[in-house]
């Protein structure tokens, strides 16, 4: 991604230079930069990730930025860490086409999931896009319960989600299948198209204007790298074939990327998620099921817990057929798995807090040490 240089920029001044305009930069963003004006720092924006280290793009170009020893110290959590799409506070090194991250402005959105590994921790995919597309094939891998978890954590998120049907040219029952999304997303626009044929490609850019981020998520296979070759009509992401026993494909995207729209927008590919672990809360399930929600408040008793007692909606509902059983079923799964990832953020949290007062305590008795206090 190239960005100009541009001179428009000053540390005193509003910044509404057109390289910043080209990467989403707003008057909001502006007034969340204020207090950090008169420091030399500049605004840019996270548009790659590598191995913890970042290229960020603003008025001064695209640099290769770290994180200064301050801001690592005063964020123990990686999910306050700079993440692709976030908008960054830099110091640029002179000579160098390198900066220092010294603070990560308020997010207006997220979305999230709790990392993989023995620590419960969150890991920031995308930030501050305006608008999620959640990408599954119309083939072998599409998957009405998938659709379900990654509408929760979407609905969490801030930002606006958008199923997205691909290869619509691989299936003879594509309108059934939307029906089928349809219902599983209430309040979610679907969209179906084929990015092999280009068909349908057009109302997904519709919904990136000038201005907007939009991200795209799925599991590997799917056809993200397609869409955004489709998106930008040419060849740009390498794409590999998918599998035809499972429909699964390797992962063709290795980094999270923020990539520029041709007529404005930008558009994050990201690596596909083998799994999605939740990270998220009861708001996100309520609005991805609401449908159940507003059965629940119907409900004789109001902790009913919609197994066996007496005026229970949900129960009448699935008896007469008009809420599907996988459904609910698939809603009591991440209703617990939402309970026990609340728990676990708890304990998570409180570990966090007494490492960094331990740390505050060790420096502590090192300037106490130094300064012969004791």
């Amino acid at each position: 991604m190239s960005i100009p240089h541009d001179e428009s920029f000053g540390d005193d001044s509003v910044p509404v230079c057109p390289a910043l305009a080209a990467l989403g930069w707003d008057a909001r963003w502006a007034g969340r930069m204020e207090p950090y004006l008169g420091r030399g720092w500049e605004p840019a924006r996270v548009v790659c990730e590598h191995r913890g280290a970042y290229v960020a793009a603003g008025a001064s170009g695209e640099l290769w930025a770290e994180l200064s020893g301050r801001f690592r110290h005063e964020h123990p959590a990686r999910a306050e860490w700079p993440a692709v799409g976030d908008w960054v506070m830099v110091s640029p090194r002179a000579g160098e086409d390198a900066a220092t991250v010294r603070a990560v402005l308020p997010r207006r959105s997220r979305f999230s999931r709790t990392a993989a590994g023995d620590r419960t921790e969150e890991q920031v995919v995308a930030a501050n896009v305006d608008v999620v597309f959640l990408v599954t094939s119309l083939d072998g891998d599409f998957n009405l319960r998938r659709i379900e978890r990654y509408l929760t954590v979407a609905w969490d998120s801030g930002a606006r989600p958008v199923v997205v049907l691909n290869k619509a040219d691989l299936c003879a029952d594509a309108d059934a299948r939307a029906a089928e999304a349809e219902a599983a997303a209430p309040g979610a626009p679907v969209v179906v198209l084929s990015a092999a044929t280009g068909g349908g490609v057009e109302a997904l850019r519709a919904l990136v204007p000038p201005g907007a981020t939009g991200a795209l998520l799925g599991s590997s296979g799917v056809g993200k790298s397609s869409l955004v070759n489709a998106l930008l009509g040419r060849e740009r992401q390498a794409v590999r074939a998918v599998r035809a026993d499972d429909s699964r494909g390797r992962h063709t995207t290795t980094n999270r990327e923020l990539i520029p729209l041709p007529g404005g927008g930008l558009i994050m590919d990201t690596p596909g998620m083998r799994e999605l672990q939740i990270w998220s809360d009861d708001d996100g399930l309520e609005t991805a099921f609401a449908d159940v929600e507003a059965l629940a408040v119907r409900c004789r008793f109001a902790d009913c817990t919609h197994e066996n007692e007496p005026g229970c909606a949900v129960r009448a509902a699935l008896e007469d057929g008009s809420l599907d059983r996988g459904r609910f079923r698939s809603y009591t799964k991440l209703r617990r798995e939402i309970q026990y990832q609340e728990l676990r953020q708890d304990q998570s949290a409180r570990q966090i807090e007494k490492t960094r007062w331990r740390g505050i305590a060790k420096e502590i008795r090192r300037i106490e040490r130094d300064r012969g206090w004791r």
